[in-house]
């Protein structure tokens, strides 16, 4: 039997300019942290990279508005990001950050490859100067009037108005959106990166990728139907990583071309905090690696056309992605997501009020796979309330609870051999729901996996209706204790479903079970082996408490007043 590739699992690295909302974790974290936890129980070979996003226009605009140094501020930032992911059971191997200097020194390695084997051109372009700022404005310093709509408040990139990408120039009336100056028009030099040259090699490639989601291939065939134009690897910035040429001061690497190298140098990152520095090969440059990137829609083009050729572009032979699995968006109550209005749900904010394994459960069962999908708090207490409590907490609840009342806490006498035509029917139908899990996961169908994990838990509760050992109990005590035993198995195989989506509770239920193997950790193996007669048993508690109307009813008004502003 030939083993399983080894997986390398990427999420887009998170933009540090705040916190984490609901989106962002619907996006990309809570799908690759299911896929990676599932990968895990299975026994795969797999490593969980990602890291903060620390440069940019954003970045910087944000920490001189609030007086802040930009590394001061992504560092915060980054605290508070890497604290959310931990609280909700998001188990990257590493979580690294693009201002460290081993992004640096992996970012100037790889554009000195590209410029020094010609394969960058070098532009002379023009670009406004702020002669009272004394520099280079890049876009979002600039602010003018949509030469499209004839709105104001356009940025030298976008007019938010009509949607219109622009090019800062355009602007009419432009202004430095620092000190309000007209601005003056200079040349400046900038390398770029020509994508049309590599536009062949990459449709034949993605041609190949005939199981990736319909929408990421759309996607890219609108990129390749306008045609792929030289891009900018350079930029006029005082944060990022310094161009490693000589008289190139005050230029940087641009975001979109350091950003995806961050996943390499937060695999060498993790590989030197192995003792085994140079391990990141394997998995950037091994021929039995598949590559899988968790991104939002947002971020295809990078990770579908250009990262791709700039690996493809780099003289050593990285891998290639085997899949780059793009959701929609998450919406909110009905109405999109703005940040700029606070119209979201911060994930601190919920942290600090609600379970992790409530929200993951909630959004894992309405997961923008294909299409856009929405968030609603009552959605979410229902979810939790009658999913997570009356199915799963319930079932859990009422097998451990009955062999501590009436089996002095442990395993009842059982066997496969005394096995009825209706236990092994029950057995049975939760295996091929485990099954069926882990074949939904591995093809990214995370929403009929979570069915499959609901059906498993409904299987358990009527199982235990019909063999109803409450009545056994005292007319026939073998087949009492037959049929908990069988409930029990059923308990077992329920936890591994459970443990990729609700990890928090599924750690809990395998101690309970008195399993010593780590769940997460290859736990699929053990999980399938029966539990034997007399094993103690822990005492269950509530492993999935009710959310109460008055809980979230604060959260529904603000988004209502929010939503009518």
């Amino acid at each position: 039997m030939t083993r399983p590739p080894r997986t390398l699992v990427t999420a887009a690295l998170p933009y540090a300019n705040g916190d984490l909302h609901l989106g962002h974790l619907a996006g990309a974290y809570l799908p690759a942290d299911i896929y990676v936890r599932t990968l895990r129980l299975l026994g795969r070979d797999v490593l969980f990279i990602c890291g903060t996003d620390e440069y940019g226009v954003p970045i910087t605009k944000t920490a001189e508005a609030l007086g802040v140094p930009y590394k001061e501020f992504v560092d915060r930032n980054h605290a508070s990001i890497r604290g959310s992911f931990v609280a909700l059971g998001i188990a990257f191997d590493n979580f690294s950050q693009t201002s460290r200097p081993i992004h640096a020194e992996t970012s100037r390695a790889f554009f000195l490859d590209l410029h020094g084997r010609g394969l960058l051109k070098q532009k002379t372009t023009d670009q406004f100067f702020c002669a009272t700022c004394a520099r280079f404005l890049a876009d979002r310093y600039v602010e003018g009037t949509c030469p499209r709509c004839g709105k104001p408040g356009a940025r030298g990139d976008q007019c938010e108005k009509c949607g219109t990408a622009l090019n800062q120039v355009e602007l009419v009336e432009p202004r430095c959106a620092t000190c309000g100056h007209s601005p003056e028009t200079r040349a400046t030099r900038h390398w770029f990166l020509p994508l049309g040259d590599w536009q062949p090699r990459l449709q034949a490639w993605l041609a190949g990728k005939t199981h990736w989601k319909e929408n990421v291939l759309n996607y890219c065939r609108g990129w390749f139907e306008q045609g792929l134009d030289d891009r900018a690897v350079t930029r006029d910035l005082p944060w990022g990583v310094p161009v490693p040429l000589p008289d190139h001061d005050g230029k940087v690497l641009y975001v979109w071309f350091d950003a995806p190298i961050g996943y390499i140098s937060a695999t060498r990152e993790w590989a030197a905090e192995q003792g085994a520095p140079e391990a990141w090969r394997t998995w950037w440059q091994g021929a039995d690696t598949r590559l899988i990137h968790f991104i939002g829609k947002d971020n295809i083009v990078f990770h579908a056309i250009m990262f791709p050729a700039m690996l493809m572009a780099h003289s050593e032979p990285y891998v290639l992605p085997e899949n780059v699995p793009a959701n929609e968006f998450l919406n909110l109550e009905g109405n999109k997501l703005s940040t700029s209005r606070g119209y979201a749900v911060w994930l601190p904010d919920y942290l600090a009020k609600f379970p992790a394994d409530a929200l993951r459960y909630a959004l894992a069962r309405n997961l923008p796979e294909a299409r856009d999908t929405d968030f609603s708090w009552e959605g979410f207490q229902a979810r939790n309330n009658n999913e997570l409590g009356n199915n799963f907490g319930n079932l859990i609840n009422r097998v451990f609870a009955f062999a501590h009342k009436y089996f002095d806490g442990r395993v009842p006498s059982w066997s496969e051999s005394a096995m009825t035509q209706v236990d092994r029917a029950a057995i049975g139908e939760v295996a091929a729901c485990l099954d069926r899990f882990t074949e939904c996961v591995q093809t990214f169908d995370f929403k009929d996996a979570v069915e499959a994990m609901f059906q498993a838990g409904k299987a358990g509760n009527r199982y235990f209706d019909e063999s109803a050992p409450f009545r056994t109990r005292k007319d026939d005590p073998v087949r009492c204790a037959q049929s908990l035993g069988v409930a029990f198995q059923i308990v077992r195989l329920l936890t591994l479903m459970l443990a990729p989506v609700t990890p928090f509770a599924a750690a809990k239920v395998w101690a309970w079970l008195g399993m010593e193997s780590d769940l997460f950790r290859g736990g699929c193996v053990e999980g399938k082996r029966p539990l034997p007669a007399g094993r103690p048993v822990g005492k269950a508690e509530i492993l999935f408490p009710r959310i109460e109307d008055e809980q979230i009813a604060p959260e529904v008004q603000r988004l209502r007043e929010l939503g009518a502003g």
